[in-house]
């Protein structure tokens, strides 16, 4: 084989490298691209998505969720989980109320960075110490939320009085979980009227619902005080505003039976005849409840004069 054969077979094997390197760097640039042009249509959509949240839409009608919270080390949990579904939901104003003599710091930042600022007010309530559970009551020997949530009716009764309308008011724990289509079956209350749907995991059974015949009310499955007036959870109802402005004594009150709140706001307001039923057949809020962390290595940090292992962490 001569010299010259043996050159051209290298020069042709270094041309076959050179186009494979090129066709690499080639399928390299275009990843990088397509994956630079994704990323910036997410950010896109995100700040898209925080400048929708931060306004109601005005198609639907306004629902005021209220909030009772108060401090615990997993209330910035509940809080956060709870700010994604208003950014979803175009219709929903939040009215937080604290359990305390003066709004938090905590609360405040954490509406402004879900963008919700114009969508919520903060509020505050301090629970009677009477009525103020504590570490060894168990969760259901007092009544809890009364305070906030009547806050919480006084200042929704001045609002829809200079903002007349259709609006709607729900009682939103900040531990229960809540479906986004939830909300879209509440947006069917009509004006006047109480909307009641299923209640997951309470009551000691799977769902606490109100039966339903021919479009009508005819009493509730619940086995836990079923003498009740209207044996139904929280999280199962709201209510027209305009019911609460022509009704001022629907209040919440520490005077009734434990299980009672919900009878007794609504007495004021409705009738078992008069409420609708909306989504009877799903279950769209579930009445869980947070466990509580276990923190006693924080206590050995004091013990020893160390701070706190989230001393330097943003609130």
């Amino acid at each position: 084989m001569t010299n010259y054969t043996l050159l051209n077979r290298r020069m042709n094997s270094d041309y076959r490298i050179s186009q494979r390197k090129i066709v690499v760097i080639v399928i390299v640039t275009l990843i990088l691209f397509i994956y630079a042009l994704n990323r910036n249509s997410s950010c896109d959509n995100y700040e898209s998505l925080s400048k929708e949240s931060q306004h109601l839409d005005n198609n639907l009608p306004i629902i005021y969720a209220v909030t009772p919270t108060y401090y615990r080390p997993v209330q910035k949990a509940e809080l956060t989980r709870l700010s994604h579904l208003f950014r979803l939901v175009p219709n929903l104003f939040w009215v937080i109320v604290e359990d305390a003599e003066e709004t938090s710091a905590l609360v405040r930042n954490l509406v402004n960075r879900a963008g919700l600022s114009n969508r919520a007010v903060l509020l505050h309530a301090k629970t009677p110490t009477d009525f103020k559970l504590t570490n060894k009551d168990p969760h259901w020997s007092k009544p809890r939320g009364v305070e906030q949530r009547n806050e919480a009716l006084k200042w929704i009764r001045k609002k829809v009085k200079h903002e007349p309308g259709h609006a709607i008011v729900y009682f939103m724990d900040d531990d229960n979980s809540y479906s986004v289509e939830l909300f879209e079956e509440m947006s069917k209350i009509q004006r006047s009227r109480v909307g009641v749907w299923p209640v997951g995991l309470v009551g000691a059974m799977y769902v606490e619902k109100p039966i339903v015949e021919n479009g009508k009310v005819v009493g509730f499955n619940s086995m836990w005080r079923p003498e009740r007036p209207f044996p139904i959870d929280m999280a199962g109802f709201a209510i027209s505003t305009d019911l609460l402005e022509s009704n001022p004594s629907a209040m919440f009150s520490y005077e009734v039976q434990k299980g009672y709140q919900e009878s007794e706001i609504l007495r004021h307001v409705t009738t078992r005849d008069k409420l609708q039923p909306i989504a009877s057949n799903q279950i769209l809020v579930w009445h869980t409840r947070t466990e509580a962390s276990k923190l006693d290595n924080e206590t050995k940090l004091a013990k020893k004069g160390l701070p706190q292992s989230d001393n330097d962490m943003i609130i």
